[in-house]
């Protein structure tokens, strides 16, 4: 939200294709950063994955939004998607938990970076078929996989 009332809602402008690159960029480099051990640039990893998470939020409330929508957007509007997003993926995270028996816990946080780019790299197909599956979940389902993948790697960081 602080950025949003920095930079408005800018990122109105990005394709749905876009901010699954964007999201692919910051995986990618967490898994650089985590075979080399040393960053150039001083960004942290955990910043990349609140990154991811963000634009998993931001893909999320994109793909919702109709293309003539206006390019700006009230934070108010902002906060209530961003929000109801959050709801909606940590409630799926606590159904899969459940059901998993919260299994990644004894996962690797590598594990978890590999699952987020696997998880783009199904995004990015889907995204190139138009949108034509046969039997996936669709793109939302792999954003809130990817965001909960995310959230899970903070934890263990922390």
């Amino acid at each position: 939200m602080k950025k949003t009332r920095d930079y408005g809602t800018a990122w109105r402008i990005l394709r749905p294709s876009s901010i699954t690159d964007q999201i692919f960029i910051k995986a990618q480099r967490i898994r650089t950063l985590e075979e080399k051990k040393v960053s150039k640039v001083g960004d942290d990893i955990k910043g990349e994955y609140i990154g991811i998470i963000n634009y998993c939020i931001i893909a999320m409330i994109q793909l919702e939004l109709d293309d003539s929508a206006t390019t700006e957007l009230e934070p108010s509007i902002v906060e209530v998607n961003f929000d109801q997003k959050v709801t909606e993926t940590k409630e799926l995270m606590f159904a899969k938990n459940h059901d998993y028996g919260e299994a990644w816990r004894d996962m690797r946080v590598s594990s978890l970076t590999d699952l987020i780019l696997m998880k783009i790299l199904r995004v990015k197909q889907i995204e190139d078929n138009k949108g034509q599956t046969e039997a996936s979940e669709g793109v939302k389902a792999n954003y809130q996989d990817m965001m909960n993948y995310a959230i899970f790697a903070l934890i263990k960081l922390s």
